[in-house]
């Protein structure tokens, strides 16, 4: 193996061949119905990385399983469970904001995204931040756009805040309490600040090796903000893949996303060389994540890096080679 490699020695060196130089520290999971399959380049197995938007797939799975038990149906609005007053954003349902088709932009106008786009391109800060009662301020203040497929970050923040409502507890507990602890993901979870990341948390880098802050923020938890080591990503997977999750009907398209895509609630579905792929990504200031399933044949790839540069391509490849 080669210096800092953890692991599966043929999938490090895999892992290696596929991410170059660009990605020195990197994670890969290869799940099938046969086996589990772990490699870490530059880190420890255990280590945990920022999952960005994969933290809306797991939103996703969280609306499916609200519906489910009968907290709130598919109609149900963000005013009937966030304080948001007769502003446009109370009348959202949760249906069309776990589509991506609410009409909310993608970051409220109020938080001056720009602003904070140039301050982590020039300083490498946290562009996010927000606890839940600033987050509600800048939702009251949004005006909604026409209802068409629009992927929003402030959406997703507000459904699983909507949620987290609806069963009496915080979105970082909701996580907890319906995802990490019965799927026993040792590490999984959802920073507020940077004082609760674990001790020995990967720092994330720039395209050209840059540091960047964590993005830690209450608000932001159910867009961008869980944490998770490649151990858990695994089981997490083989979860999606064998049943055992709750919500899996959020995997499930019904809608059109974009061309040749269909989306589920976050999950989206589309076709690679003749079968259905089930994915979902991510990017945040230092780190870029993937995770595919092809749950025809059973096999699914969670692929995380602590380099901002995409893995897109790569997690697809993985998975194409595995699902055979």
């Amino acid at each position: 193996m080669t210096a800092g490699a953890h692991g599966d020695q043929q999938l490090v060196a895999r892992l290696g061949e596929l991410l170059g130089p660009r990605h020195p520290v990197a994670a890969a999971a290869v799940v099938t119905h046969e086996e589990v399959r772990l490699a870490g380049l530059g880190s420890r197995l255990d280590a945990d990385y920022e999952i960005g938007s994969i933290s809306k797939g797991v939103t996703g799975l969280l609306c499916a399983d609200a519906l489910a038990r009968g907290e709130v149906d598919a109609d149900t609005t963000l005013g009937e469970l966030l304080p948001l007053g007769d502003t446009p954003a109370a009348g959202v349902s949760l249906r069309s904001l776990s589509t991506h088709r609410s009409g909310l932009p993608r970051l409220p106008g109020s938080a001056r995204p720009w602003r904070r786009t140039l301050a982590l391109w020039r300083h490498g800060t946290n562009p996010y931040g927000e606890n839940l009662a600033q987050l509600l301020d800048q939702a009251r203040d949004v005006p909604l756009g026409t209802p068409r497929p629009r992927y929003s970050n402030l959406g997703f923040e507000l459904l699983g805040h909507a949620l987290a409502a609806a069963a009496t507890t915080t979105y970082p507990k909701l996580v907890q309490q319906r995802i990490a602890i019965p799927l026993e993901l040792d590490c999984f979870y959802v920073p507020r600040t940077p004082d609760d990341l674990r001790p020995g948390g990967l720092s994330g880098r720039s395209r050209g090796g840059r540091p960047r802050q964590p993005w830690t923020g209450e608000g932001l938890g159910p867009a961008g903000g869980i944490r998770a080591a490649i151990t858990s990503m695994a089981r997490f997977t083989a979860a999606l893949l064998d049943g055992s999750a709750p919500g899996l009907a959020a995997l499930d398209p019904i809608t059109p996303f974009g061309t040749g895509a269909r989306i589920g609630a976050a999950w989206i579905t589309i076709q690679v060389k003749g079968r259905p792929i089930t994915w979902h990504n991510g990017g945040t200031g230092g780190f870029r994540s993937w995770l595919g399933l092809d749950r025809t044949t059973g096999a699914g790839v969670a692929l995380l890096s602590a380099t901002a540069a995409p893995v897109d391509r790569h997690g697809f490849a993985l998975l194409a080679e595995h699902s055979r």
